[in-house]
Formats: C-alpha cells, sequence, structure tokens
C-alpha cells in the first residue's frame, strides 16, 4: 500500500511538472498555440494549463488507437514530441467522436488515485471538447496552416443546466454572525467581501492594501485583467475593523491585504476551511456551500436587488455576458414586483356585448 501510495504521488508530480512547464514538453505546433492563449489573448496560466493537458491526453489517445501494438502500455505513457502539421491534419470526425466515448466510458475521473469511477461528466466532456476546437480554429483561421477544419461540424455533449447553490438573505446574515475566534476581523472582512463583492478565491487571497483606493477596490481577475469595484459601507467597515488588528509585517508579503498565521497569503485551503467552520457554526451545510457559492450568492442577492445583468456581468469580471446571464433563470421576486408595477397589470378585458339578431 505504501509503494502503491508513493507511486501515485510520483505521478502527480510528474503530471504538475508537466503542466508548469508544457514550453520544454510540447511539440512546436501545440507549443505555438499555448503562447498565443498565453501572450495574445491574454488567458490565465491555469487556462493555459488545462489547455495543454487536454490536448496532450488526445494526442495520447491518438498515437495509441492508430498503433496499438506500439503503445501497448497506459495512455499517460505516450509520447507526443513528435506531433506535428501532418499528424493533426489527418484527424477524422470519427476518431474525435471515438475519443469521446472514450472520455465518457473509460477515462478515470480522479487519474491519480486507486479509487476512483470511470467516466467523465457532460461538462468535463465539453471543456476538452472546447480544447479540440480552439486548437483546430487557430490553425485554419488564425495561422491558415490548416486549409480545411476537420472539426468545425464537432458538436458539444449537451449538459444538464443546473442552478447555482446560493444563500439567502437570512442564510448570509447568519454566517457573517458565526463568525468568531482568533481572527474573527480577518475573517468577517473575507465573508463580507465575498457576500458583498462576488470575488473569486484567487482574487480576495491576491488582494493589496495599494488595491484599497477611498472606496473602491482594485481586483486582478483572470488573465490579469483589472476591474475596479466600488465598497459598499459594510465593506469599508469590515476592512476598517481588520486593518485596526492587521499586525505589521516587512518583506515579501507587506502589502497583501491577508496575512495567515505565518505572515504569508492564506491558502486557498485555509480559506476554505474558515469558510467551512463558520458555515458549521452557523447551523448551515458546509458540503453544498464554499468560497464559489458565495460569489453565487453575491451575484444572486445583486440580481434580486434590481442590479441589471450588463452592470453584474463587470462586477463579477465575466469575459462573456452568457456567463452571467445563468442567474437571471433564477426565480427572482423583482421580476415579480416589475411586473406587477406596470400601469397595465391589472387592465382587464371588457366584454362586448352581443349585436347579432335572435
Amino acid at each position: 500500500m505504501r509503494r502503491r501510495k508513493a507511486f501515485f504521488a510520483f505521478r502527480a508530480s510528474a503530471a504538475f511538472k508537466n503542466m508548469s512547464d508544457y514550453r520544454t514538453s510540447a511539440p512546436p505546433i501545440l507549443r505555438e498555440f499555448l503562447s498565443y492563449h498565453e501572450i495574445i489573448r491574454a488567458h490565465s496560466k491555469a487556462t493555459v494549463d488545462e489547455y495543454f493537458l487536454d490536448l496532450r491526453n488526445f494526442f495520447r489517445y491518438l498515437k495509441q488507437t492508430r498503433n496499438p501494438e506500439k503503445y501497448p502500455g497506459n495512455l499517460w505513457e505516450v509520447d507526443i514530441s513528435d506531433i506535428d502539421l501532418e499528424f493533426v491534419s489527418t484527424v477524422t470526425m470519427a476518431e474525435v467522436y471515438a475519443y469521446m466515448t472514450y472520455l465518457s466510458r473509460e477515462r478515470a475521473q480522479h487519474q491519480n488515485s486507486v479509487r476512483t469511477e470511470y467516466g467523465l461528466n457532460a461538462a468535463s466532456r465539453a471543456r476538452k471538447m472546447m480544447a479540440i476546437r480552439s486548437f483546430y480554429n487557430y490553425l485554419t483561421t488564425k495561422t491558415h496552416q490548416l486549409k480545411e477544419n476537420p472539426v468545425r461540424d464537432l458538436d458539444s455533449p449537451k449538459s444538464k443546466k443546473s442552478l447555482p447553490d446560493y444563500l439567502t438573505l437570512e442564510e448570509s446574515l447568519c454566517l457573517l454572525d458565526s463568525v468568531e475566534g482568533r481572527y474573527q476581523e480577518r475573517d468577517y472582512c473575507i465573508l463580507t467581501l465575498f457576500l458583498n463583492c462576488g470575488l473569486r478565491i484567487s482574487e480576495l487571497i491576491a488582494l493589496n492594501l495599494s488595491d484599497i483606493q477611498g472606496e473602491t477596490l482594485r481586483v486582478f481577475g483572470k488573465g490579469n485583467k483589472v476591474r475596479i469595484l466600488y465598497l459598499n459601507e459594510a465593506c469599508q467597515e469590515a476592512i476598517r475593523a481588520y486593518l485596526e488588528v492587521r499586525r505589521p509585517i516587512s518583506g515579501k508579503y507587506a502589502d497583501a491585504l491577508f496575512l495567515s498565521s505565518r505572515d504569508t497569503r492564506p491558502s486557498r485551503s485555509t480559506v476554505h476551511a474558515m469558510i467551512k467552520r463558520s458555515l458549521e457554526m452557523a447551523g448551515l451545510d458546509s458540503r453544498r456551500y464554499s468560497a464559489h457559492k458565495l460569489r453565487h450568492t453575491a451575484a444572486t442577492l445583486m440580481l434580486q436587488n434590481g442590479v441589471d445583468v450588463k452592470a453584474l456581468q463587470e462586477v463579477l469580471g465575466h469575459e462573456h455576458l452568457n456567463t452571467t446571464e445563468i442567474y437571471t433563470h433564477i426565480d427572482n421576486e423583482g421580476l415579480r414586483v416589475a411586473a406587477k408595477a406596470t400601469p397595465l397589470s391589472h387592465v382587464k378585458r371588457k366584454r362586448r356585448k352581443n349585436t347579432d339578431s335572435e
């Protein structure tokens, strides 16, 4: 058992190393595509890494299925360094759909775990299909290395559109009231920013003291895109109370807004653990809600209280409006109020007298 754990730990570390340095492990044709997304499209490193992993897995599958005698072992052992334009130009829709079948039936959900189920859900498969489509769009429309796009008509797997979980106003107030402990001013401030500003956890951890400029907050979102948020009274008061007890430090993290017990930025796990603890103290289901669900809560409460969906897109830092529009499907009391407020809401059709002769 110990050897098995060490083996999977090695695999995990190797995968992380490759993911972090695609410039040396990816073939030139793939490396150029990834650089385009990172430099020209300004996509985050995490997004580019995911593209690399998805396309690497796709090409490994193709090489193994085309030549099973040469690659009889595990898929993750297949080398893709020789993938070139000639190879990618020969891909057919039949191969892509076969790959989708593999993903839905045989792909391990947790590759670095001995206890895993098989078959990725529709959302995960759709993301991998998006990477393949983006790669071939790049080759045909951006660099014109291919005349025909072999996956032009590729359909994404249909997935159920489920509404995001969120806290009600009463539950949000209960969560804020539950904060206690040694770092309660910090934790209260973190929860207040999540619930009022709809921050991503990565954005919150990266906040600096210098990002607070009066009643505004500078936020670095995905792809280092900057947006400016206005701080309401609750946020300003929570920040003010926290800064009164925040210990001054020097060195690398001197400008970090939130500090851990070791005078570094708090990790994701630290923030998640704090939220889980606060949820349990508030009597809420800590398995159902998370930092991202607090972001959903902020968006939902804003929309329910009259915020325009376009303004909400700016607040959340969504690149595309359709990402924001998921919140418009949530039952909104404000929409019912608006429908009843129109002066025509009580007008009923008048009955016409029957003028036909008997």
